[in-house]
């Protein structure tokens, strides 16, 4: 029996310790530099008005959760074909989303959810630059339910299909099994893990140290870390001798970080076909179950690196309609650790077939001149200046010059060569990158704007650059063919026009 949604209705009644834990995680933010002092004072403060203090708080918690969880009501509007989700303590709000305009629906359950029997329910549309709306204590076959009653409403037709699948499924008559058609093992997790993510994790670890090291100076004031003793115990020992050690035991710590986020993120990684959908679901302690409809998806990007093609695996990210750069980078849906074939198997689900690159355009030799002169001329005129004009003790570095000119020019080298635009009837793939290859696939039907640009000293040697603009992010390719890319902007300003997918 399906559940009626026509009728204002409240999260579950257990889901007001989920309000309590998610009011104190919400406050701790502001108050946790309070909490730091109260644990280093501890034996100062009167025992008697610590349980007090501790007590009121947690009462006060208690009652914004109630009220929380009081005048939080969602109900559909089939009348209108909208969802309404009222909410507030003090000042109350009325949210009201069209059902056309649901972008996508998470299903989502913590550490405390899953001791508790409930789940979160986000609500995103392709305008919004946050989530919409979170139901953050809903039984998960109430989810479910009612995430089929939010995404059936695109078409009457779908909608008239998705009623005669039910009505024979409540008599008997079909019987659906729903098998994950891929599932990511624990083992190309760890390779994921030890091959990729490296320069993200090192600047994690950074500035976590830098932050660390910090807390610890101001709770404990300047005296504790003697930095002259740290000096003289470096001027001590040979630095070279230490290098190796410092790079070996970084080089650990940042695998052990990789492998423990990787597993931590996407365990249990399992993808579903649903009505020419696909539903993903992962997690350790945070579970995490998504649905991504093949006409809504803007870009796909592919990557991989030397070690992951050598294990058989790859890296997708599967872009959506995002409201600007931030959202850009939040609303990628990645699927880490596949192989070629259930790469091929996805792409045929979202595409209806595998995309093949056509025509190759690649950018000008100056590309490559214009990156060395930005990541390598440019930071040594800087640095020989300081060191020659500015400040007279500066370090003369030069072992650690010539390395960084070779590793950086190295770089710069093989992210020329990899850069490549394909373009054929059906798709337009950019390639890029010097270690990860990436290739980012788009259909020219999705395309919502096309920027061309070209500097008045380029216009004799014809190269200029090209911006896609879409609805998950922009793809650019500077430096190419400039004939070639107008050719093309106008076929392709041609099928926007001619175009009538649904995508948003």
């Amino acid at each position: 029996m399906r559940a009626d949604f026509s009728q204002p209705q409240r999260q579950s009644i257990v889901g007001i310790l989920v309000l309590f834990f998610d009011t104190i995680r919400h406050f701790g933010k502001a108050l946790w530099p309070i909490l730091v002092v109260w644990i280093f004072k501890f034996k100062e403060l009167n025992p008697l008005y610590l349980v007090l203090g501790i007590g009121s708080v947690l009462l006060v918690f208690g009652i914004i959760a109630y009220l929380k969880y009081l005048n939080f009501t969602f109900f559909l509007d089939e009348e209108n074909q909208e969802f309404v989700i009222t909410e507030g303590i003090l000042n109350k709000t009325k949210t009201t989303i069209q059902l056309n305009k649901i972008q996508q629906v998470t299903i989502k359950q913590s550490f405390i959810q899953k001791i508790i029997g409930v789940h979160t329910l986000d609500v995103d549309t392709a305008g919004a630059n946050k989530t919409e709306v979170a139901i953050k204590a809903i039984s998960h076959d109430l989810a479910l339910e009612l995430k089929a009653h939010l995404l059936e409403n695109e078409t009457n037709k779908i909608r008239v299909v998705s009623d005669e699948i039910d009505t024979e499924i409540q008599a008997g008559s079909i019987q659906i099994e729903e098998l994950p058609f891929i599932k990511i093992s624990f083992l190309s997790l760890l390779k994921v893990g030890i091959s990729s993510n490296y320069v993200k994790s090192f600047f994690i670890l950074l500035a976590f140290s830098i932050t660390f090291y910090d807390n610890v100076k101001r709770i404990f004031g300047e005296s504790t870390i003697d930095e002259s003793k740290i000096d003289s115990y470096f001027k001590e020992n040979v630095m070279l001798e230490m290098i190796p050690i410092l790079i070996l035991l970084l080089f650990s710590v940042i695998l052990v970080m990789n492998v423990f986020r990787m597993v931590f993120r996407y365990f249990d990684f399992r993808i579903t076909k649903q009505t020419g959908s696909l539903l993903l679901s992962f997690g350790l302690l945070n579970t995490k179950s998504t649905i991504i409809k093949p006409e809504k998806v803007q870009i796909v990007s592919v990557s991989s690196n030397y070690f992951q093609k050598k294990m058989n695996i790859l890296e997708m990210k599967i872009k959506q309609a995002t409201s600007g750069e931030k959202e850009e980078r939040k609303a990628g849906i990645e699927i880490p650790g596949c192989n070629e074939f259930e790469q091929n198997e996805i792409l045929k689900l979202l595409f209806n077939k595998i995309p093949e690159k056509g025509l190759v355009l690649k950018p000008n030799f100056r590309k490559l001149g214009f990156s060395i002169f930005l990541t390598i001329g440019l930071p040594l005129f800087v640095f020989y200046f300081l060191r020659d004009h500015v400040v007279s003790e500066f370090p003369t570095l030069d072992i650690l010059t010539v390395f960084y000119v070779v590793f950086v020019g190295v770089i710069q080298f093989f992210k020329y060569r990899n850069n490549r635009l394909f373009i054929n009837d059906h798709f337009i793939i950019k390639q890029s990158g010097a270690w990860d290859i990436s290739n980012e696939i788009i259909e020219p039907s999705k395309i919502q704007a096309v920027t061309t640009s070209q500097l008045f000293w380029h216009k004799n040697l014809n190269i200029g650059s090209i911006t896609l603009h879409t609805a998950g992010g922009n793809i650019a390719f500077q430096l190419g063919d400039y004939i070639k890319i107008k050719q093309y902007v106008n076929l392709w300003l041609y099928e926007i026009e001619t175009s009538d997918s649904n995508w948003m």
